[in-house]
Order: C-alpha cells, then structure tokens, then sequence
C-alpha cells in the first residue's frame, strides 16, 4: 500500500527502456526528486532506506520521516533545506562542503540526523568545524568560571572558602563591588607609583645628602614605600589564595609584580649593612640597576586592562609575522650596510667607519627614523641609501597587515565569547526559573511576543546534550546545570 513512484527512461542510445525507482521528498518546504541508484550508493543512510518502503510498514516509515503522504508517495522532513543541498551532494560527488552561512555544529547534527558520518566531511570544513568547537570548549570554560565565581564550590571546606572569597577579592574585579573598589584602588597605586617614580627625577625636586649628592626627596621616598607597601600586600594575598601557587608564581604578569616589588627590598637590605657596603662601586652600580627595574611596574597596568591583554595576545598569535619582519630588517641592514661601507670608504670625510657602524646608519634608514648623524656624501652612496629607504618601507609593510588582522580577529573573538558566555548565564537564569514556575501550585502563563510562555517553555528550550563541549578533566560533558539547554543560543550568539 506504500507504492513507490516509477518511472520509465531510456538509455544513452535510447534503444532501451528501464525501471528506476523515484523518492520523492519534501525537506522544510523544497520538493526534490531522488533516484534509487543514486542513494543506494550508501546503503546505511537514511535517504537509501527510503527507496524500500514498499515493503515497510506505516509504523516504520514513520520512524524514517517526519510525515508520509501515500497517495503522492512523497516523505515529508522539517529539517533545513540549505543544509540538504550539501547532503545531498555526498551521493553525486562522495564528499560534504559546507557551504559559507551554515553552522558547523548544526550542521553535524543534520549529517548525523541523514544517518551520515563525519569522515565525509571534506577537510577544509573540518577545520572550520574544529575552529567552532574550540569556541564553544571556551564559552563553556567561562561560562564554568562565572559559575564558579557566584556559587563558589559547595564541597569546599572552611580554608577552601576563605581562599575562594580572597581569590575572588584580588583577582576578580567584576565578582563583587569590594572586588571592584580593590582594582580601582589598585590602579591608581599603580599610577601614583610611576608618576613618582618619573617626578624623582627632575633636579629641581631632588635634595643634597650629606656628601652632597642628589637624592630624592623624602615626601616622595614616603609615597613610594607606602606604594611598594600596597603591592607587596596584594601579591601576598594573591599567592595565599592562588589555587595553583607554582602556576602562579610562573605567570608572566606574577612575574612582572614580583620585579616590581624586588628592587625596593633589594635596596633597603643593602643599605641595611651600612655606608662601608653602599660604598662599593660593584654595590652602587647594581643598586641603580635595581632602581631602573622600578619601571616595570608599567606593565601591572596589563592586569587592570583588557585591551593591553589582547595586544599581548594578538602579538603572540603574530610571531610568525613579527620573525618574518625581523629577518628582512636584519638582511637589509646587513646587505645595505655593507654596500654603504664599501662605497664611502675612500671618501676623506666617510662617516662609514666600518660594516658594524654601518648597521646604525642602516636601521635609522631602512625605519625612516634618518637622524642625521650618520649619513653619505658620495652619489653611489647616496643611491644605495635611496634603495635601501624604499626596501625598508616595503619590508615594514608587507607584515604589517597581517599583524593587524589578527589583532581584529582576536579582539573580536574575545567580544564574541564574552558576549555568548553572558548570553549562556541568562539563559541558563531563565531555564531556572521556569523550572520553579512549573514545580509551583498552578500554571503560570507570561505574554513573550506573539506567544506564551507556560508549558510550552520546554520546546523553546529543548533538552539537547552538547557532546562537544568536553569536560577538561576528561569527563563526558560539561556538569554545570542547565548547560546543554541553551546551546542553539550559544550557536546564535557565536
């Protein structure tokens, strides 16, 4: 009773006629008109279990489609006709592309719904599918910290609270206001502390010790200590509640506040031991040297700044680039140097005293710096500074673009992310309440639009296992409630 459609056509020579069974099928609207031959070249799909439904039952040919008219013998799917076309090509071609608008992930779910499997999947779009499943592993880590950071561990002891209450005091602004007037004050530390390192050193404001050297002035002695005295505290708090102190210790950014803060010490523990020790040339000189360090307490601007983080970030993803910049740069100066060298040697006034002078001249060229103390007075030299001017600029250029670009594509990806992991939390806010909407007394009904949200807010968000987003403690998902709820948002807001 569940006839196939067939159909009569001729061969190539039209001299003979055979029987070719047709499947008719509907995907989302769009009627497309399948051959068996075609779809029986892969047997263990869904489109070729479709073409032996004469001898299936009502019940199993349910279980194929979504609807199935008899009279037409057309199977009716609601599935993404866009998606289909791309499906559909495997049976002509032996290969999947997705084509440039369609998600990955649901794409994935369409090739599993067709009963397709992923090594069809040509490998340029594997890659984009990695390139998304990446994505998703970090919304989910953060959309994991921000979890975190507002419930805290339930199992966590006594001490393992206190450290998770301190950790999120001194390292995460955003988790609370107390958390936040900490950063701020933090910064302006920061500031105060390089403004006074830059004031010590006018004359105008330093005074004369006794053997009447220039020294800063003790107003500004007192501020630095009292800033020194804010960073150390703030270090110290941050090992104590650092969950991994050893990461900790060998973060950059650690690093930089230890540097910070090392000098003052330093110096305070030589002068400790009297004048015969301050006396030492060796000892004075490493005393400055410390005191210069005091200039990378700069760089603890980073940690209160996203923007410096992403250009770290981005010049990180950019060495490549950066290495290609740094060995033209390096052949040119050594190139034009030389040829510099050789043409104004036998001049009486040369500037070009040797090749390794010449690599000054050569940088402050090849960069358009041209400072003017070193330059050529005969016409060959000044025709190879010409060249190696234009060589120079071609040279920057050429990775500057690509630098940029990932700059651009790495600042709009840490957007995107924050965006979707805010996005998840909300959602995730909703699924919660509309839990204990349902477990209260009665039906609760609220206007959303055009429709109503009640017992109906389950097929808006369907329960869906997100199988990609793995956990990195190697677990089969992520264990953070509702998260595999709103995951066709997250694919939204991606």
């Amino acid at each position: 009773m569940w006839g196939i459609q067939r159909t009569r056509y001729a061969d190539c020579n039209g001299s003979e006629a055979s029987e070719e069974t047709e499947v008719v099928v509907n995907i989302g609207g769009v009627k497309q008109v399948l051959y068996g031959d075609v779809l029986n070249r892969y047997p263990d799909t869904r489109l070729a279990e479709l073409v032996d439904c004469s001898v299936r039952s009502s019940e199993e040919i349910s279980l194929l489609c979504d609807d199935y008219d008899p009279e037409t013998g057309e199977f009716y799917f609601d599935r993404d006709p866009e998606a289909f076309k791309c499906i559909i090509e495997l049976y002509y071609y032996g290969e999947i592309h997705m084509k440039r608008g369609i998600c990955p992930i649901c794409f994935m779910k369409e090739m599993e719904f067709w009963k397709i499997g992923s090594d069809f999947l040509d490998e340029c779009c594997k890659c984009h599918l990695k390139e998304v499943e990446d994505e998703l592993a970090e919304i989910a880590e953060k959309v994991r910290t921000i979890l975190v950071d507002r419930e805290g561990d339930p199992a966590a002891g006594g001490w393992q609270r206190f450290q998770i209450c301190l950790w999120r005091l001194m390292e995460k602004p955003e988790s609370s206001l107390p958390a936040h007037i900490i950063a701020i004050v933090s910064f302006i530390f920061i500031l105060i502390s390089s403004v006074v390192m830059c004031v010590g050193t006018i004359p105008d404001l330093q005074v004369e010790d006794s053997e009447g050297n220039l020294t800063e002035h003790p107003t500004l002695e007192v501020i630095e200590t009292i800033c020194i005295g804010w960073f150390t505290i703030e270090y110290l708090l941050r090992l104590i509640s650092s969950p991994n102190k050893i990461k900790f210790v060998l973060s950059f950014m650690n690093i930089i506040d230890f540097l910070a803060i090392m000098p003052f010490f330093v110096v305070l523990i030589l002068t400790s031991f009297g004048a015969a020790v301050m006396e030492l040339a060796n000892v004075q000189q490493a005393v400055q040297a410390l005191r210069i360090m005091r200039i990378a307490r700069i760089f603890k601007l980073a940690r209160h700044s996203s923007g410096l983080q992403t250009l770290t970030s981005a010049l990180k993803s950019s060495f490549k680039e950066l290495g290609l910049l740094l060995m033209y740069m390096g052949v040119g100066v050594f190139l034009f140097s030389a040829l510099g060298y050789t043409m104004e040697q036998n001049h009486p006034e040369t500037l070009f005293t040797s090749i390794p002078q010449s690599f000054w001249w050569a940088v402050i060229t090849m960069t358009t710096v041209g400072y003017g103390d070193v330059y050529p007075k005969t016409t060959l030299g000044r025709c190879n500074a010409a060249i190696s001017f234009l060589c120079g600029v071609i040279a920057i250029a050429l990775p500057i673009h690509p630098i940029i670009n990932n700059f651009v594509m790495f600042y709009n990806k840490q957007q995107v992310l924050e965006t979707a992991a805010k996005h998840e939390i909300e959602l995730m806010a909703l699924r919660s309440n509309d839990e204990e909407l349902k477990a209260a007394p009665g039906a609760h009904k609220h206007v959303c639009g055009a429709g109503e949200w009640g017992n109906a807010m389950h097929s808006c968000y369907s329960d869906t296992y997100i199988p990609l987003l793995k956990d990195p403690r190697g677990g089969a998902g992520i264990q953070t409630p509702s998260m595999d709820t709103s995951f066709e948002s997250t694919i939204e807001a991606t």
